[in-house]
């Protein structure tokens, strides 16, 4: 494929325009439904087995390991309605959104708000504060002028170890179960009915660990812990993990200004391409592979590896390609704690830089 692209863009170069950047793309942009559901019917068994398992298995350290499993295989789960939610999944968008709605309900995610929160705030704002909500940075002085508990929990959220307490509250509580006016000024409908399905759906969930416990004399906290509590919490870990490492880099910058923002080609400059080892970006449907999906998020998950491929030979030096590993992992937790936007640069909890300032332009 790459005989057919033309030179690729010196770093010294102006960034060609985001219309240009996607016309390399275009090979890659086809979906196919076929491929599509055997996706979705695939994750919809591996999680249903993953459940009858956390049930069956009568050890509890076994009941556990089923647990995060599913936890894990929701999170596969999403993925797929994310990319049915961006309309990037099938070719039919009616298709999409009942795929979407599907997928999304064993992590109980309303549909439409994610649509909104996601699709429209962060797609359409990445990284630019007052806008992009999710992970968003604190300056120190917003940081000094918040209570005592709201510091103290800011702490634990960029500790490395609360992710999934960040996305529980801040992100799934907050802003997509039945959010209130301030969260979400704009009220529709459709916000209204995709979180009572959501809500549905737990209730039939729970409901039918509470059966399979009086059904095989079982216990009825661990049956709901193992079935309903941790495989919710290990998704939440997971998205939050996810989120955060997307977009908090030492070499990737947050903006106040709209204008600068806009200037810094945001599309590639506000996302961190993850690589990992043992094919665990397959696992994860090839979701790390994000700065090709914030270039165009009409590229379905399953030809995000090669668009990001382009890419990288395309515009050498520009993309930040990071290896994951646990040290680079809880190094960035420790040095990313505030964000200073006027020296563009990361800061601990007292103001200090922890971080060169990113390079804007």
């Amino acid at each position: 494929m790459h005989r057919f692209l033309p030179e690729p863009v010196q770093p010294q170069a102006p960034m060609p325009h985001r219309k240009v950047i996607r016309s390399w793309l275009l090979p890659v942009v086809r979906r196919s439904t076929a491929r599509a559901l055997f996706l979705v019917a695939l994750d919809v068994a591996l999680f249903g087995l993953a459940m009858v398992a956390t049930v069956w298995f009568h050890h509890a350290a076994v009941k556990l390991l089923c647990a995060v499993v599913a936890g894990l295989i929701i999170g596969r789960l999403f993925i797929l309605g994310h990319d049915a939610c961006h309309q990037s999944f099938t070719p039919h968008r009616r298709l999409n959104r009942w795929l979407g709605r599907l997928v999304f309900l064993p992590s109980l995610t309303p549909y439409s708000l994610w649509d909104v929160g996601h699709n429209v705030v962060h797609h359409g704002y990445t990284n630019l504060k007052g806008f992009d909500f999710v992970w968003h940075p604190h300056t120190l002085e917003e940081f000094q002028a918040l209570p005592r508990w709201r510091q103290w929990l800011e702490r634990v959220y960029r500790s490395g170890w609360a992710s999934w307490l960040y996305y529980l509250i801040e992100v799934w509580w907050l802003r997509m179960m039945f959010p209130s006016s301030r969260q979400m000024p704009t009220r529709r409908r459709v916000f209204f009915w995709d979180c009572v399905l959501v809500s549905v759906a737990a209730v039939v969930w729970i409901a039918a660990l509470v059966a399979a416990s009086n059904a095989t004399g079982q216990s009825l906290w661990l049956t709901l812990f193992a079935g309903f509590v941790l495989p919710f919490l290990t998704w939440n870990a997971m998205i939050g993990f996810v989120v955060y490492v997307h977009h908090t880099h030492a070499g990737i910058a947050w903006y106040q200004d709209k204008l600068v923002w806009a200037s810094a080609q945001p599309f590639v400059s506000t996302t961190v391409h993850l690589t990992f080892r043992y094919r665990i970006g397959t696992l994860l449907h090839h979701i790390m592979e994000h700065t090709a999906h914030h270039v165009d998020m009409s590229i379905p998950l399953y030809r995000l590896k090669q668009a990001q491929q382009v890419l990288e030979v395309m515009l050498p030096g520009r993309i930040v390609i990071q290896q994951f590993s646990w040290r680079w992992y809880f190094d960035t937790a420790r040095r990313c704690k505030l964000y200073d936007f006027k020296r563009r640069c990361w800061t601990n909890f007292a103001g200090q830089p922890t971080t060169e300032p990113v390079m804007v332009g």
